[in-house]
């Protein structure tokens, strides 16, 4: 019998489209999201949770926030150099 492993054990553990550290996280966060809203009736920690569950999703082993940083840091934060040569040279 055979078994296929994936990444040879070494990749995190996911399910659907989260690592298991990012649903645990977003489960607590809509439970004390649920409380708050039901004894104040503020809206703040549902869309918080909200956010960081869209933030936190991930393909191919990078997520949004991660893309969010990576391109802030390409278009505004590191300086881009470019050198521009004819042919001739």
């Amino acid at each position: 019998m055979e078994y296929l492993y994936p990444d040879n054990l070494k990749a995190k553990a996911t399910l659907w489209l989260w690592e298991l550290r990012d649903i645990g996280i977003i489960a607590i966060g809509l439970l004390i999201s649920v409380f708050a809203f039901s004894q104040t009736g503020l809206l703040l920690p549902i869309v918080i949770t909200a956010v960081y569950a869209f933030l936190s999703i991930r393909f191919e082993d990078v997520s949004i926030l991660d893309f969010i940083k990576y391109a802030m840091a390409f278009f505004f934060l590191k300086p881009q150099n470019y050198e521009w040569r004819s042919a001739n040279e």
